[in-house]
């Protein structure tokens, strides 16, 4: 009877034991498990090659973090760099839980992403990779929504090898954050989701987004501001002279734009600008001066002399797979800038989510009506202000 005894006080402190050291062993062993199940998801992304260096897990705020993790484009024999994402912090965001919904937050430090145009077009895959096998696997890698995203000092990059000079254009000290995601905050807006975004540019510019956006849809729904100001139109003459044959000597070249989107229905436009713009420079040929030259004349024509500004603006809209490029509206708008108002880098405030769903509804207006709406805007908005202040 006492060997009993004694046999059920030891089970009774054995049991725990052994749950403990169990619990331990898991502990030590879950970064690598955790860590082997991520590469496996990388390294089956169709048309992509990805794996990760580490894992370290901090179960005390329901979080874990990936370290050196890349993907890159591949067809089996030759991989070319995509994305870097040194450091990638997944957690639990705790003031949701408070609302009554379990949701994700995910920080991104010094993430990268470089597309090389040459290299993309050389991989030829039977099944061709596309954006949806990687950002569907990636995001799979959460267990639960993602309702905060964060990118601290990204770097966006296109890159084409093969041009002479190679062509870099670049977006750096890229800051970006999105909320409520996953509509956890009830709002009575249609656009639950703000987003905004700022980052360095070729040139020195400064690039800047805002928005609203609706992700829980399909095709989600958006409302988008987008800049870029102070860029040194010098950076582009790679470009410009791969495309068109011509290369800047000073200036500055900006944009302006503005996008909504319901329900797959398109509407906005884009405005760019260059300002005290000069093509032709000492290092050109004698045909490259003549043909600078002769686009020196058109350009002089269109180019507000008061403000010294080329501009247009280019409006779009239509089916989200294939928007209408309004070409008469842009040729008129040239001429506007040239001879009857210059226009400025300040967005229009022209386009807003309504009229995206009021042109998915088959009812879009034409640029006379937005005109007559924003005058009675500004009116209404005068005589409340007025009113206020007697």
């Amino acid at each position: 009877m006492n060997s009993r005894l004694r046999f059920l006080r030891r089970k009774r402190f054995l049991i725990p034991a052994v749950l403990l050291v169990t619990l331990l062993i898991f502990r030590l062993f879950l970064p690598t498990l955790v860590k082997n199940y991520v590469n496996k998801v990388l390294a089956e992304i169709p048309g992509y090659y990805g794996q990760v260096e580490d894992i370290d897990i901090a179960l005390i705020r329901g979080a874990y973090v990936i370290k050196g993790m890349y993907l890159n484009v591949s067809d089996g024999q030759t991989q070319v760099p995509f994305m870097k994402l040194p450091e990638t912090d997944i957690s639990v965001e705790w003031k949701s839980l408070f609302k009554g919904r379990i949701v994700s937050e995910i920080h991104l430090m010094n993430p990268s992403v470089i597309y090389l145009l040459e290299d993309q077009e050389s991989i030829t895959t039977q099944e061709a990779p596309t954006t949806d096998d990687w950002t569907k696997a990636i995001t799979d890698l959460v267990p639960i929504d993602i309702n905060h995203f964060k990118i601290v000092n990204g770097k966006l990059a296109y890159v084409e090898v093969n041009a002479e000079p190679n062509i870099d254009l670049q977006i750096t000290d890229l800051m970006l954050v999105a909320d409520n995601l996953s509509n956890v905050v009830a709002t009575e807006h249609t656009l639950p989701s703000p987003i905004s975004a700022t980052g360095k540019s070729f040139g020195g510019g400064e690039v800047s987004l805002e928005g609203q956006m609706n992700l829980l849809k399909e095709i989600p729904d958006m409302d988008m501001t987008f800049s870029l100001q102070n860029a040194d139109a010098m950076a582009l003459n790679d470009w410009t002279n791969q495309y068109v044959g011509i290369d800047f000597a000073s200036g500055t070249f900006e944009v302006a734009s503005e996008i909504a989107i319901a329900d797959g229905f398109i509407k906005g436009y884009v405005k760019p600008l260059l300002i005290e713009g000069k093509l032709i420079s000492k290092e050109d040929s004698f045909t490259e001066v003549i043909w600078e030259g002769f686009l020196g004349f058109f350009k002089f024509l269109f180019t507000n002399q008061k403000t010294e500004t080329l501009a247009t603006e280019v409006p779009f809209s239509g089916d989200l797979n294939g928007p209408d490029v309004k070409v008469w509206p842009t040729i008129t708008n040239l001429l506007e800038n040239a001879w009857i108002q210059a226009f400025t880098t300040k967005p229009d405030e022209s386009i807003d989510y309504q009229d995206a769903l009021e042109g998915a509804d088959g009812g879009e207006k034409t640029k006379k009506e937005l005109r007559q709406e924003r005058r009675a805007k500004r009116k209404a908005e005068k005589e409340k202000e007025k009113a206020e202040n007697q």
